[in-house]
């Protein structure tokens, strides 16, 4: 680096050439000293190492070149400013001048580390550590000096000297000035304040705040600010001093801030801001002290000590309130499980009884169907219209065409030929068919009877004899349906049953598709015997799916207690109709229920057939439920009108018995979760208030709390003047030394 001081005249500037040339001996010899070296040389002098006879310890010799003129007023000031220093620990330390010498001199320490110029040469930065370290010892060294009314003026890294603990010595006071003093004083460039650079300044205390900047950031970044070679070429090109200096302070003000120590390794944002402050251009903007550059540093210090403190403060109250959110969350979440638990406990029991309640409701509307069609089988009316038409010779032939099994009962009229639509036709216009045919008509209208879709009336080898209300499916066989063979499903289209291929008790048929109708139907059939015993047909009443009424119905108390429980009846027969939902309350709400009827099905997986059903025996307490009991899902709710359906349901089921036996139908009672478990959400939704109250308590508390400790912890702000640092008293002896010498040579 080695970055020379400006020097205020050309003269000065040949002087200092000249200087640099005499190097092989000193000017002259001081008594008591034995010169090994020389040292160096600048405008107003040169300096030599040498020995001290009486001490044994080296010092360093400061020759002026010239005794009168501009060299002694120089000597006389800066002895001045070091007399005032004197015993300053930061200060290189005067120890003799020789007033009466030719050329003068004076003796001071001589520090073999050599300057911070020569270390930043070897090593290029320093750690952070390390040059904030002798960044603060230079500015203690400087606020000692303001506060006795001595300013620099030409802080820059050779004017640093290092100790044998590379603790840092001020140096080289040539160019300070006494703080009333209103002689300019020219410093090195890039290490200079802009408004320095003026032959015409006062001299301020912010100058050796921007040099303690520079002097910063050279450290962190291996060059001064705003410094490059192309600026020194063109500084160098300007003809005078005046020029140099006006083109110095044009590329200060006219350059962006410097940022290459933003850069730098561990660089905090708080120490980018202070180096930031000390370099303002305008000086009304940087600090005002070196006093206020130091209590900047100590603030930084002290927030970065308390950084642990102040993250420790912040992060234990916050773990340890996470910890107890965690132990009351856990709490919460128990009580709540627990409690959900206990409610779809309760839900489940209170739906089994439902579920049983409406089973028994279904197996009673069931034997009720039952016994109106076995007393029509027994009414002697309906058995005279029955065997009037049986015994009728015409109709005998007639039947006996018309069960041919090479006609397809499945076609319609218009994929039949002619000759077998016009037997059906004499068939259902016979008149001795007319009395059965009204009997079944009387039947449908009759409000004696249980609500019913159709009545009919098959004849021994299963062709439909009669049917209310009339329909072309009379004059065709039906000897394959269930309702007639009671097998557990139908056979194929042209089976034609024998003579003991048919029912003999009441029984219900599997649920089918109606040729007359186009929906689906469940059939009730029994069979119609004469006086002997002998097999006459079968008599049988349907009802529709869907839109009719099997008694499958909750209880008054149960459906006023709980509007989202509905009842579901299922047909868990063997055969291809396992599993199909023959009555649900969406059924009621969907206009074309057939084309997707045969989709309504629910799995054996699905189906809640649960320990608290399947045994009879209830949930005891901590018993977990069939998945499919307490996470049922309605099988109807992905159906495009089945969106209300949706979601998790708590379902029981309960088997429809039919005069004791099991007819293999369940009624499957649901009642939405969310409804069984409504007291537990007002319980947690008061849970979380209280835990959101209590955490926005907290949170004011600490806030409040941190708040004062914040205060107590941050230092108030202080002035200069009460912030000066006091240096140790100047040894009597050295004061009074130098004084004497002082007064003698005035």
């Amino acid at each position: 680096m080695n970055e020379r001081t400006q020097t205020q005249s050309d003269e000065e500037s040949r002087r200092s050439a000249q200087l640099s040339r005499q190097r092989r001996r000193p000017p002259t010899e001081v008594p008591g000293h034995e010169t090994e070296r020389f040292l160096g040389a600048g405008a107003y002098g040169e300096v030599w190492v040498a020995l001290d006879r009486n001490t044994g310890r080296r010092v360093a010799i400061k020759f002026f070149a010239h005794r009168g003129g501009l060299d002694w007023s120089r000597l006389s000031r800066e002895v001045e400013k070091l007399v005032r220093l004197s015993a300053d620990r930061y200060v290189v330390q005067l120890l003799e001048v020789g007033w009466k010498s030719e050329p003068p001199y004076y003796v001071m320490e001589y520090l073999e580390r050599g300057s911070l110029d020569d270390r930043l040469c070897e090593e290029g930065t320093l750690p952070v550590s390390e040059a904030l370290s002798l960044f603060r010892e230079v500015a203690i060294g400087l606020a000692h000096a303001h506060g006795r009314g001595v300013l620099h003026c030409d802080l820059k890294p050779a004017n640093v000297l290092l100790d044998q603990d590379q603790r840092p010595r001020l140096a080289d006071f040539g160019q300070s000035r006494l703080s009333h003093e209103q002689k300019p004083a020219l410093g090195t460039l890039f290490y200079m304040a802009p408004e320095q650079a003026d032959l015409s300044a006062v001299p301020d205390a912010r100058w050796d705040v921007y040099a303690l900047g520079a002097l910063l950031y050279t450290m962190l970044t291996g060059t001064p600010p705003f410094r490059t070679e192309s600026r020194v070429a063109q500084i160098e090109r300007a003809p005078t001093l005046e020029a140099r200096l006006a083109r110095y302070r044009q590329i200060i003000s006219s350059s962006p801030p410097p940022a290459a120590h933003r850069e730098a390794a561990d660089v905090d944002r708080t120490l980018v801001d202070l180096i930031d402050r000390c370099l303002a251009v305008d000086p009304e903007k940087r600090f005002p002290s070196v006093q206020s550059v130091l209590d900047a540093l100590e603030e930084r210090e002290a927030r970065r000590t308390r950084r642990p403190l102040v993250v420790l403060g912040m992060i234990g109250p916050v773990v340890l309130l996470l910890l107890m959110g965690l132990a009351a969350w856990r709490g919460v979440e128990t009580v709540v499980r627990q409690t959900d638990e206990a409610l779809t406990r309760s839900a489940l029991e209170r739906n089994r009884f439902a579920a049983q309640y409406a089973a028994r409701a279904a197996g009673g509307d069931l034997v009720r169907r039952f016994r109106a069609v076995e007393d029509i089988a027994h009414d002697d009316q309906f058995r005279t219209a029955l065997s009037a038409l049986l015994a009728d010779d015409q109709l005998s032939r007639l039947r006996t065409s018309l069960n041919d099994p090479t006609i397809n009962p499945t076609r319609a009229d218009d994929e039949v030929d002619d000759e077998t639509l016009d037997l059906r036709e004499e068939f259902r216009r016979h008149p001795a068919r007319h009395a059965l045919q009204a009997r079944l008509e009387t039947l449908l209208s009759d409000p004696r009877q249980p609500g019913a879709a159709s009545w009919f009336v098959n004849d021994a080898h299963g062709l439909q004899i009669a049917r209310s209300p009339d329909s072309a499916t009379i004059g065709q066989n039906y000897g394959w349906r269930t309702y007639f063979h009671g097998g557990p499903e139908d056979r194929a289209f042209d089976w034609r049953p024998g003579t003991s291929d048919h029912l003999t008790a009441t029984r219900l048929s599997a649920v089918f598709l109606s040729q007359a109708t186009g929906k689906w139907i469940l059939g009730i059939s029994t069979p119609i015997l004469d006086n002997d015993g002998a097999f006459l047909g079968v008599l049988a009443l349907t009802v529709e799916v869907g839109g009719g009424d099997f008694g499958v119905r909750l209880s008054e108390t149960e459906a006023e207690e709980n509007p989202e429980q509905l009842a579901v009846l299922v047909d868990w027969r063997d055969g291809p109709n396992k599993g199909l939902i023959i009555q649900h309350p969406l059924f009621k709400e969907i206009d074309k229920l057939t084309p997707r009827f045969e989709n309504y099905r629910i799995d054996a997986a699905a189906l809640p057939n649960g320990k608290a059903h399947s045994d009879g025996e209830p949930l005891r307490h901590g018993q977990a439920s069939h998945p499919s009991t307490a996470h049922y899902r309605d099988p109807l709710a992905g159906d495009e009108s089945g969106r209300n359906y949706a979601g998790r349901w708590l379902a029981e089921s309960a088997p429809v018995r039919i005069r004791g036996d099991d007819s293999h139908l369940r009624v499957i009672v649901q009642a939405r979760h969310e409804h069984a478990i409504a007291p537990l959400n007002k319980l947690k939704h008061s849970l979380q208030t209280i835990g959101l109250l209590a955490l926005a308590g907290v949170a004011i508390v600490l806030t409040v709390l941190w708040a004062f400790v914040m205060r107590g912890l941050n230092p108030r702000k202080r002035s200069d003047s009460q912030h000066l640092i006091l240096t140790e008293t100047t040894p009597a002896e050295t004061m009074a030394t130098i004084a004497y010498q002082d007064d003698e040579n005035r």
